[in-house]
Protein backbone atom coordinates (compact mmCIF):
# COMPACT_ATOMS: atom_id res chain seq x y z
CA UNK A 1 0.00 0.00 0.00
CA UNK A 2 1.18 3.36 -0.64
CA UNK A 3 1.23 6.38 1.56
CA UNK A 4 2.39 9.94 1.44
CA UNK A 5 2.88 12.12 4.07
CA UNK A 6 5.45 15.31 5.00
CA UNK A 7 9.25 14.36 5.67
CA UNK A 8 8.93 16.04 8.72
CA UNK A 9 6.05 13.64 9.75
CA UNK A 10 8.32 10.29 9.22
CA UNK A 11 11.19 12.05 11.26
CA UNK A 12 8.65 13.00 14.12
CA UNK A 13 7.63 8.77 14.14
CA UNK A 14 11.06 8.07 14.29
CA UNK A 15 12.21 10.71 17.03
CA UNK A 16 8.80 9.20 18.95
CA UNK A 17 10.01 5.14 18.83
CA UNK A 18 12.23 3.89 21.76
CA UNK A 19 15.36 2.98 21.69
CA UNK A 20 16.32 -0.23 19.67
CA UNK A 21 13.16 0.06 17.55
CA UNK A 22 15.26 -0.04 14.31
CA UNK A 23 16.70 -3.34 15.40
CA UNK A 24 13.63 -4.88 16.20
CA UNK A 25 11.52 -3.60 13.23
CA UNK A 26 14.68 -5.00 11.01
CA UNK A 27 15.04 -8.18 13.23
CA UNK A 28 10.68 -8.57 12.63
CA UNK A 29 10.54 -7.85 8.71
CA UNK A 30 14.07 -9.73 7.94
CA UNK A 31 15.72 -6.28 6.77
CA UNK A 32 19.02 -4.46 7.39
CA UNK A 33 19.04 -2.05 10.16
CA UNK A 34 20.23 0.66 7.97
CA UNK A 35 17.73 -0.49 5.33
CA UNK A 36 14.85 0.46 8.50
CA UNK A 37 16.96 3.78 8.66
CA UNK A 38 17.02 4.63 5.61
CA UNK A 39 13.41 4.28 5.18
CA UNK A 40 13.07 7.31 7.84
CA UNK A 41 15.52 9.49 5.96
CA UNK A 42 18.76 8.18 6.22
CA UNK A 43 21.15 7.58 3.55
CA UNK A 44 23.62 4.84 4.03
CA UNK A 45 23.16 2.40 0.91
CA UNK A 46 26.47 0.69 1.75
CA UNK A 47 25.32 -1.26 4.15
CA UNK A 48 21.53 -0.85 3.82
CA UNK A 49 19.29 -0.86 0.87
CA UNK A 50 16.72 1.74 -0.86
CA UNK A 51 13.23 1.16 0.30
CA UNK A 52 10.97 2.88 -2.31
CA UNK A 53 10.89 5.99 -0.86
CA UNK A 54 10.38 9.13 -2.77
CA UNK A 55 11.29 12.74 -1.21
CA UNK A 56 9.63 15.87 -3.64
CA UNK A 57 11.09 19.21 -1.88
CA UNK A 58 8.47 21.27 -0.07
CA UNK A 59 7.20 22.85 2.99
CA UNK A 60 7.50 20.31 6.16
CA UNK A 61 10.87 18.68 4.36
CA UNK A 62 9.24 18.05 1.82
CA UNK A 63 6.45 14.99 0.75
CA UNK A 64 7.83 11.38 1.22
CA UNK A 65 5.73 8.97 -0.98
CA UNK A 66 5.86 5.40 0.19
CA UNK A 67 5.83 2.57 -2.00
CA UNK A 68 5.46 0.13 1.05
CA UNK A 69 4.24 1.40 4.22
CA UNK A 70 5.26 -1.91 6.24
CA UNK A 71 7.72 -0.33 8.22
CA UNK A 72 5.67 2.72 9.41
CA UNK A 73 3.11 0.36 10.33
CA UNK A 74 5.59 -2.20 12.72
CA UNK A 75 6.82 1.69 13.81
CA UNK A 76 3.43 2.81 14.67
CA UNK A 77 2.56 -0.52 16.00
CA UNK A 78 5.26 -0.40 18.47
CA UNK A 79 4.44 3.28 19.21
CA UNK A 80 0.84 2.34 20.12
CA UNK A 81 2.57 -0.47 22.33
CA UNK A 82 4.30 2.31 24.15
CA UNK A 83 1.10 4.14 24.89
CA UNK A 84 -0.42 1.20 26.87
Amino acid sequence: MTKTITFNELRKVKDSLPSGSMTKIAEELGLERETVRNYFGGHNFKEGKSVGVHIEPGPDGGLVMLDDTIILDVAMRILDENKS
